[in-house]
């Protein structure tokens, strides 16, 4: 049976209609990498919030490692890795004095995984934080989430302001950790970044979890897209009425949209002469747009 470390259960918190969460529940076990998705204002902060203790839920509990998030938060700290989406520095402080200080308050004594990060990030400590660029603050922030080797990590956005090349550093990182069997909740906006790191996603949406999804059962259920050039209309038109799920984009063209077994199509396509075939599989970002477009049918 899995652990579970992070529990969310059924937690309140209103600031106005849609605004907030409302009876949000989750859990994210052991060892697992949990996406937490959803558009600015979706309510992915403020339930981070409310598992630090930083804010009351107004009805429902959270727990980190079995302990109460708001009783037990200075308990908790001592096995948390936290990055917030806002980051507040002592500006007039470098970068080393900065981590420094952190080390001194979690009487961290053995640096030398703060070296590897540093030097991983491609981080220059020496300079002030006021004067540093977003990026660089944020692979300072990094440091100081993961330095310390915490048992779990809260991420808020965890490559803001990250350029490409460090942003497919920081997905190494996250699967690095994971091995580690490190427990690891991250909200993102970068669907790439779920895809690559996450075992399973919660998608909220004004509050409200619309979806839980299992990103290896996504994947396996990514519709795949075909592009279907025929040589001679009429078999277009006799393709047609085979009952795949199809729709003409020109008198020779079907678009034809394929969910699991690809074989049936194979085999139909074997009576007509074919131009050309062009194949577009779903991306996990649509396939999450389609739970968002599902919850407002409801």
């Amino acid at each position: 049976m899995n652990k579970i470390i992070i529990d969310v259960n059924h937690i309140t918190k209103s600031y106005g209609p849609n605004k907030g969460v409302f009876n949000l529940s989750f859990q994210v076990n052991q060892g697992e990498v949990f996406g937490f998705i959803g558009p600015n204002g979706a309510g992915k902060t403020t339930t981070i919030r409310q598992l630090l203790g930083f804010i009351q839920p107004e009805e429902g509990s959270c727990s980190i490692l079995g302990m109460d998030s708001r009783n037990d938060a200075s308990m908790i700290q001592e096995s948390l890795g936290y990055l917030p989406g806002e980051i507040s520095f002592f500006d007039q402080m470098t970068g080393q004095s900065f981590l420094d200080l952190l080390c001194e308050l979690r009487h961290l004594n053995d640096l030398s995984y703060r070296k590897h990060l540093v030097t991983y990030f491609d981080l220059d400590t020496n300079g002030k934080i006021r004067k540093m660029s977003k990026g660089m603050k944020q692979k300072l922030a990094l440091v100081a989430a993961f330095m310390h080797e915490p048992q779990v990590l809260i991420l808020d956005e965890p490559t803001s302001g990250l350029d490409p090349l460090m942003q497919s550093k920081f997905v190494e990182l996250i699967l690095e950790e994971k091995k580690k069997g490190k427990t690891i909740l991250m909200s993102s906006h970068s669907f790439e970044e779920i895809e690559r790191t996450c075992d399973r996603a919660g998608i909220i949406k004004e509050g409200v979890l619309v979806a839980l999804e299992d990103i290896h059962h996504l994947k396996q259920s990514q519709r795949k897209a075909y592009r279907i050039r025929f040589k001679y209309e009429n078999e277009a038109k006799a393709f047609e009425i085979e009952g795949f799920d199809s729709t003409p984009y020109n008198p020779l063209e079907y678009d034809v949209t394929i969910s699991g077994d690809v074989n049936p199509l194979i085999k139909s396509l074997g009576k007509y002469v074919i131009e050309s075939l062009e194949i577009k599989i779903q991306s996990l970002e649509e396939i999450f747009m389609d739970y968002y477009k599902g919850s407002e049918n409801q």
